[in-house]
């Protein structure tokens, strides 16, 4: 999670990009941002299907992967750990001492729980960013999403000097 290696190295970080991402308050954990059915069914899933701790992949076709790249995407995903979802984050504030950031929203896909973030993002005073595609911006519009980090870049800052 960003925030969680943000929070414990903030000096050594110019520039922060949450790319469609969660952002938790200390103590949450994902599980507590998700409806209540999302959560049971990664529950039910990983007690059906993954020895009870291991959650099957979300299918690319969930997320607005483009058609073209779905069957990969779909072979490169792997169960992730139950606990991924239901370990809370433990913030020491540190991640608010960081003042270049920004959040990338993807609106182009649902039900997202990145949308929650958003609002919370800007009331920060951080950058906020949407763009149209798929939760995989990098697959969808990968020239796109190079111009997004490339102009949140502080050496483009500095090399522009």
């Amino acid at each position: 999670m960003i925030s969680g290696a943000a929070d414990r190295i903030p000096d050594r970080i110019r520039a922060l990009v949450y790319l469609d991402a969660f952002i938790l308050a200390t103590g949450q954990c994902l599980h507590d941002t998700v409806p209540p059915e999302v959560r049971a069914m990664q529950v039910d899933g990983a007690r059906e299907v993954g020895n009870g701790w291991k959650v099957p992949p979300i299918p690319a076709e969930v997320f607005n992967v483009n058609a073209k790249d779905r069957d990969w995407v779909n072979r490169q995903c792997t169960p992730q750990p139950l606990a991924t979802f239901q370990q809370p984050i433990h913030l020491s504030g540190a991640l608010d001492g960081i003042k270049d950031v920004t959040y990338i929203l993807a609106d182009d896909w649902g039900p997202s729980p990145f949308t929650q973030f958003y609002e919370p993002a800007k009331a920060r005073g951080w950058k906020t960013i949407t763009i149209e595609c798929g939760h995989d911006v990098m697959l969808d519009r990968p020239e796109k999403l190079a111009e997004l980090l490339l102009a949140v870049s502080p050496q483009r800052v500095a090399s522009a000097n």
